[in-house]
């Protein structure tokens, strides 16, 4: 997916998947959901997210609603915190090492 935010190109097919996620349901159950962190070559985060009618990526029209799918810019920060809350350990040792430490 594509999408242009404040003149900036988010593009899922040339930046680098940090972290996935997917709640395992089928696309045709209104619950489904997918989500996925993505850095650019300039170092700009974004989160892919795609859902059925019963999740956050609804659109509504009327009595009508569908699912969607669309591209979210992130702050470092909520990158990092997308990543911790998915434990995508490896992740954040390679990329976020400064915000973790020993316990």
């Amino acid at each position: 997916m594509k999408k242009i935010i404040e003149g900036k190109i988010y593009n899922t097919e040339t930046a680098i998947l940090l972290g996935e996620y997917s709640n395992g349901l089928s696309h045709s159950d209104g619950r489904f959901l997918e989500e996925a962190v993505y850095v650019t070559k300039k170092g700009a985060y974004f989160l892919y997210g795609s859902g059925g009618g019963l999740t956050k990526y609804v659109e509504r029209a009327g009595n009508t609603s569908w699912g969607t799918s669309t591209i979210t810019v992130l702050t470092e920060e909520e990158a990092y915190k997308w990543l911790e809350k998915h434990n995508k350990w490896q992740v954040i040792e390679e990329r976020f090492s400064s915000y973790i430490e020993e316990a």
